[in-house]
């Protein structure tokens, strides 16, 4: 099962025909599994909004609690920072994969480090996507059944319209969306049949971008929010070190490399691919600052880890509860649509774990149900059991997220397969390196401290 045209080279420890059809599960071609048809190629401003789907996700939701921790100016300079850096990583996956003919992440990994290589790769894909898919089923069950949060209850939207019951607790909720919204989203074996699901599911952000911003300006003009902090506060060592969980959520936030090669593919001219990225990652950037601005100006240091759940409140504004919902809402479904589409790649990516030689998952039917019952079930109890979105993106981020998205890229440069690296790329790559092993292991060690101090409270 071939994943593209061009024949690389004869080098490495494993043949190339045996590679494509390893990598497979990272890009399924349409022609595979609709049937050869004609194809013009994508258009610029198509290609941009699928990536800046695959980006903005619900990374968006932990962001305003990342600028409460840093401070306006040192999170939004964090922002900017990881986009610069995310423009650099997916430039030099590009450069090389155009220059070898490669037609997916997996295949340069593999191509550039053997089978291993794509292995660690498609694991970390997996361990990436399954974080996210826990904390878009985080944040549904937080906005229809609520949330406690230091001791403090935050209604969900049944709780808010029926008062507390069995039927709407975080379970119950749970158990429902999975069974009558996600099941019957994810048993689609193509991911064209979900474009339009995902063309609502940006619309819905957008609502809940432009809603935010407006209240916030609203609140701001009557004088009714306080004015946030520019910088962190810091008042000992232990604080320094906390700053720095803040940075695997960042991280988190732009991770789209497993989709850049399939959005590259379908482009008629694939010059156009450098500019598409820039175009997308300056959307996004300025979605995720307005949204981490306003939202943080909106609800200052009460901002939650999840700041839909701070949509239970009074905003001091007419028809306060309206506009709560609305907000909600409209991201729950958003989140709701995006599910499908990042659960496509994790399914894929994991049958190409357990089973590399195998026939597409899309033409074994028991196959695809048992890796799809599997895993909605793996992520359901994850939801229930993990607290916080915080705790998920933590993790995802300071590992799987880090790889995929800055240590991989700067590793396949370093090696250079095709001689195309400049002194400066590899400066870069080094930088990179060392910036995500540092932050990431400090974030760590703060996340372990953190940890082991609440349970001595406890005790």
């Amino acid at each position: 099962m071939g994943i593209g045209n061009g024949s690389p080279s004869d080098s490495g420890h494993v043949s190339h025909k045996e590679i494509r059809d390893e990598t497979t599960p990272l890009l399924p071609i349409k022609a595979e599994e609709e049937g050869i048809h004609e194809f013009n190629g994508a258009s610029f401003s198509g290609a941009v909004f699928n990536l800046s789907t695959t980006i903005v996700g619900a990374g968006i939701m932990a962001l305003p609690a990342s600028i409460k921790m840093l401070g306006i100016i040192p999170g939004i300079l964090m922002i900017i920072l990881v986009a610069l850096l995310t423009e650099a990583s997916i430039d030099m996956l590009v450069r090389c994969s155009h220059q070898g003919k490669i037609t997916s992440y997996g295949w340069l990994m593999g191509e550039t480090f053997g089978q291993w290589g794509r292995i660690a790769l498609q694991a970390s894909v997996v361990i990436n996507n399954i974080g996210m898919m826990i904390v878009y089923m985080i944040i549904v069950g937080d906005v229809l059944s609520g949330t406690s949060t230091s001791g403090v209850h935050h209604r969900g939207i049944f709780e808010g319209w029926f008062g507390p019951h069995l039927w709407n607790s975080r379970p119950v909720v749970l158990l429902a969306t999975t069974l009558f919204v996600f099941a019957p989203l994810v048993s689609f074996k193509r991911l064209d049949s979900l474009r339009y699901t995902s063309a609502l599911s940006v619309a819905l952000a957008v609502v809940f971008v432009v809603i935010t911003a407006g209240i916030a300006i609203v609140r701001l003009i009557e004088g009714t929010v306080e004015i946030p902090k520019l910088f962190p506060e810091v008042d000992g060592i232990n604080s320094i070190w906390e700053l720095f969980t803040a940075v695997p959520v960042l991280v988190t936030a732009y991770i789209c490399h497993y989709n850049v090669h399939s959005i590259d593919n379908e482009l008629e001219d694939r010059t156009q691919t450098k500019p598409i990225v820039q175009t997308s990652l300056a959307l996004c950037s300025s979605v995720y600052i307005a949204t981490s601005f306003f939202a943080y100006l909106l609800f200052g240091e009460g901002t939650l880890a999840d700041v839909l759940a701070n949509f239970d409140s009074n905003l001091h504004i007419p028809f306060s509860s309206v506009f709560n919902d609305v907000v909600r809402v409209s991201y729950v479904v958003h989140i709701m649509l995006v599910f499908p589409i990042v659960f496509f790649a994790l399914r894929l990516n994991l049958d190409g774990l357990l089973f590399p030689t195998a026939r597409h998952i899309s033409r074994d039917n028991r196959r695809f149900t048992i890796i799809t019952g599997s895993l909605l079930a793996v992520i359901y109890l994850a939801s229930i059991f993990i607290p916080s979105i915080w705790d998920a993106f933590q993790f995802t981020g300071a590992t799987a997220a880090v790889l995929i998205g800055f240590i991989f890229p700067a590793m396949i440069i370093l090696r250079d397969p095709y001689g195309i690296a400049t002194k400066r790329d590899k400066i870069l790559a080094v930088t990179m390196i060392v910036l995500a092993v540092l932050s990431n292991s400090v974030a760590l060690y703060s996340d372990a401290l953190n940890i082991i101090f609440h349970r001595k409270e406890e005790a």
